[in-house]
């Protein structure tokens, strides 16, 4: 990604979103343009809507991406409004980690899906490269000038064209936390990483397990080495490390790898130890933490935003069972990583511009944040439609950070090191979770495995 962050603009947008938490807890003509778009002078728009859409009755429509459970279940919402606005109809296809391997065996057997929800960056420059993504027409385009940032356009293009819709945001600098267990113990929110070490003593010796953590995904894993590295190491060397500009043998990295071997080196602070870490997936990392009453197996879990959503498979409300404080500073600075998925176009069409267009809207965008774990990079989504306070907050520090924010480090890379389970970057630190004591070990294979996919 294109960025042109400094450590000044990024202490802003941490201060501000740790500032907006802290309140919210509590208080409670080119090739591009010439292909179909939507025609506002054959479409209709819905009253209160900001966009006219063209009618599609008879066009059928595939829209592939890996969300599963209630995040798809949501995401098929937005879609039906599509549905009920163009008469198109949609099939959703349930896709596969790494998608990028799913969709070419999709396209080889000549049946890709129309979009795919893409979420990494790397992923849309593969695609664009072989030849499989469409850049978007004149009418996404515009959409998407009226309603983002430059810079969340910017990692939405290859060259020279526009192929992402980036219609989903996290912000990856979050540790959420079961508010019973912290009251019990007398534990605050940190603000630091040593304020985190000595919080995470505190509830362990209130007697209950300090951190959740979903090691069965390597993601996960990665995201707690971004937030660490980006605070301790700084702006310019995360965007070289995530060019692959300087060797994951880094002395930066040793540091980075050193300081989350404090809590990954302490067994007894993660529940279940490695080896339970390494078999629990991200859903019940979030679980176990808002479930078991005074006694749930861990008190924390760091992840994004979209955390919330499965806090709401629990009995445990936002904002006063489950809390949140801003991912705590390593180095002169907090860290602010952010996330995404892209709609990319994989069969041109009218219906398929259309749809882009429609998820580049506010329109889109509103439906799901009404439904709660969600957020949206759409600068134009009205804050009032996030289901609570927590979320408006988060929201609105996101669109407060404009250009100024970092985007996933694993997610910038190609896909074999940042991407796929079992490999790369994810299994490293799988294997660093598993014994953090050899890092020179990991720093070794990292960059191994990073000159490989690469080709430096």
């Amino acid at each position: 990604m294109r960025s042109t962050s400094s450590s000044t603009t990024i202490r802003a947008a941490a201060a501000l979103l740790a500032g907006a938490l802290a309140l919210s807890l509590t208080a409670c003509g080119n090739d591009d343009e010439k292909s179909s778009g939507t025609g506002s002078g054959t479409g209709t728009k819905d009253s209160g809507s900001t966009l006219t859409l063209p009618k599609l009755d008879g066009t059928q429509l595939e829209v592939a991406a890996v969300w599963t459970g209630t995040e798809q279940a949501n995401f098929k919402k937005v879609l039906a409004e599509f549905e009920k606005r163009t008469g198109a109809k949609i099939t959703f296809v349930p896709a596969q980690d790494p998608i990028i391997n799913f969709l070419g065996s999709k396209i080889a057997g000549g049946s890709p899906p129309d979009i795919a929800m893409l979420p990494q960056p790397g992923a849309i420059k593969q695609a664009a490269e072989k030849g499989w993504a469409k850049p978007l027409g004149a009418e996404a385009k515009a959409e998407l000038a009226k309603n983002y940032s430059q810079s969340w356009q910017d990692i939405g293009k290859v060259g020279a064209h526009q192929y992402g819709v980036y219609y989903k945001a996290a912000n990856k600098s979050l540790i959420w936390y079961n508010a019973k267990v912290f009251a019990n113990a007398g534990a605050s929110d940190p603000a630091t990483w040593d304020d985190l070490l000595k919080t995470a003593q505190t509830v362990y010796d209130s007697g209950v397990t300090p951190f959740s953590i979903g090691g069965a995904d390597g993601w996960t894993l990665t995201d707690w080495f971004e937030n660490v590295y980006l605070s301790q190491a700084g702006p310019e060397k995360y965007d070289q490390l995530a060019q692959h500009k300087i060797k994951w043998t880094d002395p930066s990295v040793k540091a980075a790898l050193t300081t989350l071997a404090q809590i990954w080196g302490k067994k007894d602070w993660i529940a279940g130890g490695a080896n339970g870490a390494l078999q629990t997936e991200f859903p019940a990392s979030v679980t176990q933490t808002f479930t078991g009453g005074d006694q749930p197996k861990a008190a924390m879990v760091y992840e994004g935003d979209f955390v919330q959503v499965n806090i709401a498979d629990t009995k445990a409300k936002v904002g006063t069972d489950a809390k949140v404080f801003p991912f705590p500073k390593v180095g002169s600075t907090a860290p602010v990583v952010s996330g995404g998925d892209a709609a990319v176009i994989l069969k041109d069409s009218k219906g398929a511009q259309a749809l882009a267009t429609f998820l580049a809207s506010p329109d889109a965008a509103e439906i799901q944040a009404k439904l709660g774990g969600y957020l949206s990079p759409n600068k134009n989504v009205d804050l009032s439609a996030y289901p609570n306070e927590v979320q408006r907050k988060i929201a609105k520090a996101l669109i407060a950070a404009g250009d100024d924010f970092r985007f996933d480090m694993s997610d910038q890379a190609p896909q074999a090191f940042g991407g796929t389970p079992g490999k790369g970057e994810w299994k490293e630190l799988q294997d660093f979770l598993k014994n953090p004591t050899d890092v020179a070990g990991i720093q070794r294979k990292l960059e191994s495995d990073a000159a490989a996919a690469y080709g430096n």
